[in-house]
């Protein structure tokens, strides 16, 4: 279509006053009193839009030589312009950003106040002058972004304090994602999936970055506040004072006080950082601090304190504690959890070694008469004696916390049965005949009833020690080689981990049983054992040495 000059001089002044009343109407579309020409200049939009698709569809040299016109293309230039012109004139009193720390933190406030703000207005006002194909939420929304992700960026390259970063990252993760996207009355009109993280993926570098000065810097924090409770602790341990008492009992503040540390820190970063991905890397703190800790307990104890005992109570608190939280962690690996666990134990075990070696060692005579001839004819007496000196014994730990003194009579307990069974079968006492060996069985029982009352009585949890002895005591009763055969299986399937070596030391008590019928108990034993026994009992056999030799039972 050919174009007089007139007719191309005019239609160029039409155009003109047509961008310049678009151009004026889009720039001012935060203003109220702007509406109407706003929602006329769409109107002329989708007009001329519609006139373009129109030609289009005509041959070129039909179309007129303005055609297309493309007012949309140039609406979404302007529309930008608007967005950039607008985050440039933030104000220094937007939303109280003047009473922040660093000039940083009041910048990077008043541009997303602004966004927020202005947002709130698209949806309440500007949208009302667009049609729906526009989108012009999802459109303001997404140059929104743009424009705030490309200051945060220029901010982020600069050499930023550790305050800055928590900063920048937060608003990248928390508010601009949350606060502001999900506000009720933004949600409903802005596809947030689409939208996108406020940094794409394209700049997760510099996001890294910041992330990784983040935690380098709060992983220092967090090791050092540990290691100066640690150090704290240490100073208290020093003085002449004993630890404080609370309702009795020897109690310290350590774990109580590094686990709001650890969680407050955990939060913090779950909160900077929009996820609990990293929050690991916090939690292994724990690692370096807890072998300090250990090292710590096992220099007290070799030292010439005048409060060990005390302050070994005191700290079966703490161990206790950290053992418990350490169990409910989710953020932790498998592998990191019980390389954790495992050291509290080991600084466990150290504390009980120290309360419970001293009573072995006192009961060594003791224990030395158990199932000898003498235990035989005067069995009463022998664990009378024994039992008295573990009912004075166990009264010293009454200043110790409640679980931890049951712990502690847990393992006594279980470690007296260990002793007592390992006395049994090192063969002092041969029992000839059948009378021997059921007044031998009776009083094995009696012993068990003795001395599991004993450390149920004063607070041991481990009911299930009291069946050991008279299982075992079925064994040495019984006559008939076939019902020995069964008994002992039965006694395997129970007790899994007894050994074959703690079997023939067990027959080996009975001086008459034959080796034919040993070997045939034997070959029982290897068919039979390995059927699965319906309640599996804890490990209690492997604990219990036996350093005799019955090569020849076996090969016989």
């Amino acid at each position: 279509m050919i174009c007089t000059e007139e007719e191309k001089d005019s239609l160029n002044k039409d155009y003109e006053t047509l961008m310049l009343h678009l151009r004026m109407a889009v720039n001012e579309s935060f203003n109220q009193e702007n509406q109407e020409r706003l929602r006329s200049a769409i109107k002329a939009i989708r007009q001329q839009e519609e006139k373009d698709r129109h030609w289009e569809e005509a041959a070129e040299e039909k179309r007129p030589c303005w055609r297309p016109l493309k007012f949309r293309e140039i609406h979404d230039t302007l529309l930008k312009n608007v967005v950039a012109v607008r985050l440039q004139q933030t104000h220094e009193e937007e939303s109280g950003a003047d009473k922040l720390s660093t000039s940083l933190k009041r910048e990077v406030c008043r541009i997303g106040k602004h966004v927020q703000k202005d947002l709130l207005q698209v949806v309440r006002d500007v949208q009302q002058c667009y049609t729906p194909e526009f989108d012009i939420c999802n459109m303001y929304a997404q140059l929104y972004r743009q424009a705030f992700a490309t200051k945060l960026m220029e901010l982020a390259r600069t050499n930023i304090e550790f305050q800055d970063c928590i900063y920048i990252l937060s608003w990248i993760h928390v508010y601009y994602p949350r606060n502001i996207l999900h506000q009720d009355e933004l949600k409903p009109h802005i596809n947030t999936e689409s939208l996108g993280a406020l940094l794409p993926e394209e700049d997760r570098t510099i996001v890294r970055s910041l992330e990784e000065q983040y935690l380098s810097h709060k992983e220092v924090e967090v090791r050092t506040w540990l290691f100066n409770a640690l150090k704290k602790e240490e100073e208290i341990w020093q003085t002449s004072n004993k630890p404080e008492l609370i309702d009795g009992c020897y109690f310290s503040n350590l774990a109580l006080d590094l686990i709001p540390i650890i969680n407050g820190a955990m939060n913090e970063t779950v909160n900077v950082l929009g996820s609990r991905d990293n929050a690991q890397r916090i939690l292994l703190q724990l690692d370096s601090f807890l072998v300090s800790y250990k090292k710590s307990i096992a220099d007290l104890i070799k030292g010439k304190h005048v409060n060990i005992p005390d302050t070994l109570k005191a700290n079966l608190f703490n161990i206790k504690q950290l053992r418990e939280y350490i169990e409910k962690l989710e953020d932790l690996s498998d592998d990191v959890k019980e390389s954790l666990l495992s050291t509290l134990s080991e600084m466990r075990n150290s504390c009980h070694s120290y309360f419970l070696s001293p009573i072995h060692k006192e009961l060594k005579e003791q224990y030395s008469k158990l199932w000898t001839p003498a235990w035989f004819s005067e069995s009463h007496t022998i664990t009378g004696g024994l039992l008295s000196f573990l009912e004075e014994m166990v009264q010293h730990f009454s200043d110790i916390q409640s679980a931890c003194k049951k712990e502690l009579l847990n393992q006594l307990h279980s470690e007296v049965m260990t002793e007592y069974v390992r006395r049994m079968l090192k063969g002092k006492l041969k029992l000839k005949d059948k009378s021997d060996q059921e007044a031998a069985a009776c009083l094995l029982c009696e012993d068990s009833a003795r001395i599991n009352s004993l450390f149920i009585t004063v607070g041991s949890e481990e009911k299930w020690l009291s069946m050991i002895l008279p299982k075992v005591s079925e064994v040495v009763r019984l006559q008939d080689p076939g019902a020995l055969q069964l008994e002992i299986v039965t006694l395997a399937r129970t007790y899994p981990d007894i050994s074959e070596c703690q079997v023939l030391a067990l027959l080996d008590l009975k001086a008459n049983l034959s080796k034919a019928d040993v070997r045939s108990i034997k070959k029982s034993l290897h068919e039979n054992r390995d059927s699965p026994n319906a309640e599996p009992t804890p490990a209690f056999f492997c604990k219990v040495p036996v350093k005799r030799n019955f090569k020849t039972v076996f090969y016989q």
